[in-house]
């Protein structure tokens, strides 16, 4: 088991409405997780897709970021796409969901869950 030791400067961003929705979430699971993992995977139409999942633990590449004491795991090569992104919830009368703000991107498709650099 790798040691989960915080680090300070995440190069992601969780606003307080996505913190809030994610503990929501995690409440209703059984065991309890220990965090979220943020990621990038290989995929859609554009590249690459973001992905969100509950962890019972950290992994070796992990690094271990604490958003209000929630902690949140994201692998080394997932950081450098994440690296000044923005991870919102909104809700509208049309859709409610995590919004993903990256500065990052270049190009988006039409689906607007896949995205390249």
């Amino acid at each position: 088991m790798a040691t989960e030791t915080p680090v300070k400067a995440a190069p992601l961003n969780l606003t307080p409405s996505a913190i809030a929705k994610v503990r929501e979430i995690m409440a209703t699971q059984d065991p309890l997780p220990a965090g979220l993992r943020i990621g990038v995977v290989g995929g859609g139409c554009s590249g690459f897709q973001y992905s969100m999942s509950f962890e019972n633990q950290s992994g070796m590449m992990d690094k271990v970021f604490s958003f209000d004491d929630l902690k949140v795991f994201v692998d080394s090569t997932s950081a450098m796409y994440l690296n000044g992104c923005t991870v919102d919830y909104v809700e509208t009368l049309e859709a409610a969901g995590f919004k993903f703000d990256n500065p990052q991107v270049k190009s988006t498709c039409g689906c607007g869950s896949s995205f390249s650099v």
